[in-house]
């Protein structure tokens, strides 16, 4: 995702793409704080999580991982890590909205299924603070997707796709050079 900026453009426009860069890197900062508070969240209602407790620490894992990629993405310029960050983007982001569904709406259930030691009222308030930054996690994806979008439509606009097009030339002429030395009728 080549987010370089080009000399030839006017001020603003390097100046608005230099804005949304920013954005999108804190807001990937945001999500990075966000899922680690979870984390913790989700540890301290059971210092050694049950299953369910493991699949939702799981989740925040992958949430960073995605907030990571995206800052890898923006800084390598590289469409792999472009599209690792938007499928991880996409993916967090329902699973964050359909657990905090979940905490909001069965906030008993839940909790029994996470086996806390902790008082359930104690419980219930720690589960719905982690609810509470799910939702954020999962508002704060679709604005890094959005973001992501854009930089890499920026780029693609700057003329940064001709780093692509290159690519593709110098993948032609080298195929062009290993078929030389095949035989005549495979050559055509």
């Amino acid at each position: 995702m080549g987010i370089s900026m080009n000399t030839h453009h006017s001020p603003s426009s390097v100046s608005g793409h230099s804005h949304t860069y920013k954005v999108f890197l804190l807001c990937n900062y945001i999500l990075l704080g966000a899922a680690s508070s979870c984390i913790f969240l989700t540890l301290s209602l059971r210092l050694l999580p049950s299953l369910c407790g493991f699949f939702l620490i799981l989740l925040h894992v992958f949430t960073i991982a995605g907030a990571v990629s995206g800052c890898a993405a923006a800084s390598a310029g590289t469409t792999r890590w472009y599209s690792a960050h938007m499928v991880a983007t996409v993916l967090t982001a329902i699973f964050q909205g359909s657990v905090s569904v979940l905490i909001f709406t069965r906030t008993g259930d839940f909790l029994g299924s996470l086996k806390s030691y902790v008082r359930e009222e104690d419980g219930s308030v720690i589960l719905k603070l982690g609810g509470g930054l799910s939702i954020l996690i999962f508002c704060l994806e679709w604005v890094v997707l959005t973001l992501a979008f854009f930089l890499k439509y920026y780029a693609h606009v700057d003329g940064d796709s001709r780093v692509v097009t290159l690519g593709m030339r110098s993948a032609k002429v080298q195929q062009e050079e290993d078929v030389k030395d095949w035989p005549w009728p495979f050559q055509v």
